[in-house]
């Protein structure tokens, strides 16, 4: 039975093969459809990536060491009926040795352009399931109302005294996935 996480709870994973699901409902009548982009940053031990191709996103889907990669960009959050909408799946025995944390992050396109924010976003979740089985681990619904907010850091995997964990994280920031790859580290992208 999966575990429902609440903000900043942390539980072990146990498994080498997962998958990250992100799913949403868009908000109806804002005159655009909502396109929200998953995002994986792969992190140092300085919560830095180390190179730009350690950050999967919609234009480079998979990280050299052949341990995260995403199955693609929704573009408008229509993809699914209630399930996710982008998936990470990630290979925990693949990440390199440098790597000490895999973040995961929801960001809305051009969201500035298009007056959109995580406010008018809706049923948003991250849920982390076995990919082997597709048995659901654990699952965190975000209940906040970011309301300005145009990006969110779902959650992480990190590494801990040799064994893998996940913690829900909730954080939401303005400025998009430019705020994210200059907090982490990266060039501006967009």
């Amino acid at each position: 039975m999966a575990i429902t996480l609440e903000k900043g709870q942390r539980i072990g994973i146990g498994l080498s093969k997962v998958s990250v699901g992100l799913g949403w409902d868009p908000n109806e009548g804002s005159g655009f459809d909502f396109d929200l982009d998953a995002s994986a940053f792969m992190l140092d031990k300085n919560r830095k990536v180390p190179n730009e191709d350690f950050f999967v996103y919609y234009r480079n889907l998979k990280s050299p060491d052949g341990a995260v990669e995403s199955t693609g960009d929704d573009t408008t959050g229509g993809n699914s009926d209630g399930g996710d909408d982008e998936t990470l799946n990630v290979d925990l025995q693949k990440v390199d040795s440098s790597i000490q944390e895999i973040l995961f992050t929801a960001t809305i396109y051009k969201a500035d352009e298009r007056k959109q924010n995580f406010g008018q976003v809706h049923n948003s979740y991250i849920r982390i399931y076995n990919s082997i089985t597709n048995e659901e681990i654990a699952r965190y619904d975000l209940d906040e109302d970011f309301s300005i907010e145009t990006a969110v850091e779902f959650g992480r995997l990190y590494r801990r005294n040799g064994e893998w964990k996940f913690e829900a994280m909730g954080v939401g920031n303005k400025g998009g996935l430019r705020m994210l790859v200059h907090k982490y580290g990266l060039q501006t992208k967009e």
